[in-house]
C-alpha cells in the first residue's frame, strides 16, 4: 500500500513549531535546559560551571546529550520496525502529552521528577529528529535545528539578489526554509508565553498538535501500489 500524500508545508511548520515550543518551555521551567538544541546545554553548563562553581544541578545538562543520541538510535528502531513511518512520531506525541499531564502534578514532586519529565521532552526530541534525518522527503529540512535552515536561507536571498529575484530555484527554496523557521519561531514565542502561565504542563499543546496532524494523515484516501 502506497502511503498517502501529506502538505509538505503543513507539516513542515508543524513539527518545527513543535521544537520551538517545546525548546523554549523545558528552558523557561525546567531548569534551563534545552531539549531539542541539545548541545546548546554544552554552553548553559559551562556558563554555570563558571558562575556557581559546578551543582550537582548545573551537570545534568550533560546528561541530555547521552539521552538524546540514546533516543534517536530508538528512533532508527522503530523506523524498521513500524509499518508506517509517521508512527514514530505518535509516539512522539504520546510522550508530550504524556509529560503534560505529568506535570500537572509538579508542585507535589521532588526537583529529581522535574529533570524527569524535561528528559521526557528531550526523548520525544530525539524522536522526531530521527523521523527528519530518516524520511528527509516528508519535511522542508531539519525541523528542529534552525542554524542550517537560517544559513540556506541567506544563500538563497543571496543568490536571489544577484540574479534580481530570476532564479525559480532558489526562490521557492527560500519560500520552504521561511516555512520551518516561521513555525520555530512562532513557537518560540507561544511555549515562552505559555510556560510562564502553565509551566511544563504546556507540553500538552505540542503533543496533541502532532497527534490530530498523525490523525488526519491517516485519514487522507490510500492507494494500492500499482
Amino acid at each position: 500500500m502506497e502511503e498517502p500524500k501529506h502538505n509538505i508545508h503543513w507539516v513542515s511548520f508543524l513539527l518545527a513549531w513543535v521544537a520551538g515550543f517545546c525548546d523554549t518551555v523545558t528552558f523557561v521551567s525546567g531548569g534551563a535546559i534545552f531539549s531539542a538544541h541539545v548541545t546548546g546545554n554544552f554552553i548553559t553548563f559551562a556558563a554555570q560551571m563558571v558562575s556557581s562553581g559546578g551543582k550537582s544541578s548545573d551537570w545534568i545538562k550533560l546528561i541530555t546529550f547521552p539521552t538524546f543520541v540514546v533516543a534517536v538510535m530508538v528512533g532508527g528502531w522503530l523506523a524498521r520496525v513500524l509499518v508506517r513511518k509517521y508512527r514514530i512520531l505518535m509516539v512522539e506525541s504520546m510522550l508530550l502529552i504524556g509529560t503534560g499531564v505529568a506535570a500537572m502534578f509538579l508542585p507535589l514532586m521532588s526537583s529529581f521528577m522535574l529533570y524527569l519529565l524535561v528528559f521526557l521532552v528531550v526523548v520525544a526530541m530525539g524522536l522526531q529528529n530521527a523521523f527528519g534525518k530518516l524520511f528527509a522527503k516528508e519535511t522542508h529540512g531539519p525541523t528542529t535545528m534552525m542554524t542550517g535552515n537560517v544559513t540556506q536561507a541567506a544563500l538563497d536571498l543571496g543568490n536571489l539578489i544577484r540574479t534580481g529575484f530570476r532564479e525559480p530555484a532558489a526562490l521557492q527554496s527560500l519560500r520552504n526554509i521561511s516555512v520551518l523557521i516561521g513555525g520555530f519561531l512562532l513557537g518560540c514565542l507561544m511555549g515562552g508565553i505559555m510556560a510562564r502561565y502553565l509551566g511544563l504542563t504546556s507540553i500538552i499543546g505540542p503533543g496533541v498538535a502532532i497527534c490530530i496532524c498523525y490523525l488526519m494523515r491517516e485519514a487522507l484516501p490510500r492507494k494500492q501500489l500499482v
